[in-house]
């Protein structure tokens, strides 16, 4: 069977749809991939695409998308939420079956270099991929965002990996192999984002919450209100459950409550049903006795009644 990647792009647009389209397209033009999910938001102007495939169809696909997003998004015009430096901000590459980590960073390598090559942009490898320690935080490879890195770039140590050492109007992007992520964004009752950013350093793991958790408080233009944004970098060892009842307590702290929250993109089953055990306090549940996993080990065949 042959290996197969996950790759999650992240692209500065959550708006124009029109553009989001065709970045779309150049990855479904890409023989043997397959695209499973995208989402956009407006307020954090930010689009999440989800595809797999093959590591070389992964890695083409990857490439298709990157070229037609710095034709399309300028970003000396980008505003948003969420934190950027580049028209296609993230490129993770993850593992997921047939294909060990060390192949994913060895291929994130190929893309870095090529994207330098041809597109004339910048790229900073992270996470398993940095070539320097303090590059494997996503956090400090982005510092300054965008606008700042114009200046930034031209240090030593803000050197790219591949690429020039100025910033074009697309920005540059982080590639990187890394382990499953959960991206997810619980709602808050307020209109204060102060609030949302207290919660916010509550929780992550760089000012002393869960080691594995990497949070920002921003505020949401279409509903009026504050959100915590979150990476769940394990969810094994920090679960869903886990850091939804942490904001839930730090909220009530300031008088406010968690309104909702969301998870964008794809999320491992083995998170939700955990989730799930916590709050039914389901005993002696196993994942046998989810419907689909149970068809799923029957090949696909229902016994009779």
């Amino acid at each position: 069977m042959a290996g197969i990647v996950e790759c999650i792009p992240n692209f500065s647009e959550g708006r124009r749809h029109e553009v989001i389209d065709q970045i779309l397209q150049e990855i479904r033009d890409v023989s043997g991939v397959k695209l499973l999910d995208h989402s956009s938001d407006a307020s954090h102007n930010r689009s999440v695409v989800t595809f797999i495939g093959s590591p070389e169809q992964v890695k083409e696909a990857a490439f298709r998308a990157a070229r037609k997003a710095s034709l399309l998004i300028d970003m000396d015009l980008h505003q948003g939420e969420h934190p950027r430096m580049g028209a296609t901000d993230v490129i993770p590459f993850i593992p997921v079956s047939g294909v060990s980590m060390q192949e994913c960073v060895e291929l994130t390598g190929q893309l870095g270099q090529r994207m330098g090559d041809e597109l004339g942009i910048p790229v900073y490898l992270y996470e398993e991929s940095a070539t320097r320690p303090e590059r494997k935080n996503l956090a400090n490879v982005r510092k300054g965002q965008y606008e700042g890195l114009k200046e930034a770039i031209r240090e030593a140590e803000r050197r790219p990996d591949f690429g020039p050492q100025e910033l074009p109007k697309a920005g540059a992007t982080a590639v990187g192999a890394r382990h499953p992520l959960i991206a997810y964004n619980i709602n808050l009752g307020t209109s204060d984002v102060n609030i949302a950013k207290q919660i916010a350093k509550a929780i992550r793991g760089s000012s002393g919450g869960f080691s594995s958790v990497k949070a920002l408080g921003v505020m949401i233009e279409e509903s009026n209100a504050a959100q915590v944004t979150i990476n769940m970098c394990n969810y094994k060892e920090v679960p869903l459950y886990r850091v939804f009842e942490a904001v839930k307590s730090e909220a009530a702290r300031y008088g406010i409550n968690v309104t909702g929250s969301e998870i964008v993109g794809l999320a491992p089953q083995e998170a939700l049903i955990e989730a799930a055990k916590f709050y039914l306090r389901l005993e002696g549940f196993e994942r046998r006795q989810v419907l689909e996993n149970r068809i799923a080990e029957q090949g696909g065949r229902k016994s009779a009644d």
